[in-house]
């Protein structure tokens, strides 16, 4: 932190861990993915692999630091959990022939046949984790943690993945 910020609440609120934003994300984090892999591993999908084909999904024939950043991952877990999709016959790496050390990601026709299978697990989770909620809750939750995003993304160093880079993007 660059500067002494003026804290909302006593250092003592933050003992409990139900005070703490950290943990309660933490906590939604976790649950969520292991609902998520529940149903992804019907299509013998890891929560790993899902966070990478999710990305493809959006983007195929990034370079793989563009996917590694995107998945907020250092790159070299990346190239482990790559390897695993490739020998999972997921994705093909491809080097650039006009700079080899670049390497782009493709999917592979049953990685990218998986997408109208998995997408709405996913949105079934979602369900689950907003149910009782109103759809003005879940877009202020949504906006909420985005803000919450901007803010510590802000504080870190420059070679964090930017995570606050659409900040009205679908998470």
């Amino acid at each position: 932190m660059t500067e002494k910020r003026t804290t909302r609440h006593p250092p003592e609120y933050y003992k409990n861990p139900e005070n703490s934003i950290g943990y309660l994300t933490r906590i939604v984090f976790r649950n969520f993915s292991r609902l998520l892999e529940r149903h992804t591993l019907q299509h013998e999908i890891s929560a790993g692999q899902w966070r990478f084909l999710r990305q493809l999904w959006v983007e195929d024939g990034i370079t793989q630091r563009e996917l590694s950043e995107r998945v907020g991952m250092r790159e070299p877990t990346t190239v482990v959990a790559l390897k695993g999709l490739e020998a999972a016959k997921l994705i093909r790496r491809e080097k650039s022939q006009i700079d080899r050390r670049k390497i782009y990601i493709h999917l592979t026709p049953f990685a990218k046949s998986l997408e109208a299978k998995l997408t709405p697990l996913n949105a079934e989770v979602h369900a689950t984790a907003t149910a009782g909620m109103s759809d003005d809750e879940v877009e202020t939750l949504r906006h909420l943690l985005r803000r919450v995003i901007g803010n510590l993304t802000a504080e870190t160093s420059h070679d964090s993945p930017d995570l606050n880079s659409d900040p009205d993007g679908k998470a």
